[in-house]
């Protein structure tokens, strides 16, 4: 098994109203049920908004700390989830499942090593 990365790529703006939200979240509830109904679920969660990020960049001498995104964009990294998949096309497919529950685009990357490197 390998751990992929499945990135749920969200639009800059506001939060959705209610009435739009409730139900994607709980389809995001049913995907993860189904992830660890099926021992692919390794961690998942939802990030606050971009507007609350602080950076830390490297400098001449004590890195310097800013608010904001790292870079500016049409939209950024809103939510992700860790998972367990034999193959790229496994975790392909957890991906659309994932796209389907979110209606937002979703990245997948494999992480480098083998499982047992990053965790404890």
């Amino acid at each position: 098994m390998r751990h992929y990365l499945l990135s749920i790529q969200q639009p800059d703006g506001g939060p959705l109203q209610p009435e739009l939200l409730e139900p994607i979240m709980r389809d995001v509830a049913a995907f993860d049920e189904e992830l660890k109904a099926a021992g692919a679920w390794v961690f998942a969660g939802g990030l606050h908004d971009a507007g609350a990020a602080v950076v830390v960049r490297p400098g001449g001498g004590e890195p310097l700390v800013t608010d904001g995104p790292y870079v500016e964009g049409k939209e950024h990294v809103g939510g992700l989830s860790i998972i367990k998949a034999p193959d790229l096309e496994s975790a392909l497919e957890w991906g659309r499942k994932l796209a389907r529950a979110t209606t937002l685009p979703i990245e997948v990357r494999e992480f480098q090593g083998k499982p047992s490197d990053h965790l404890e």
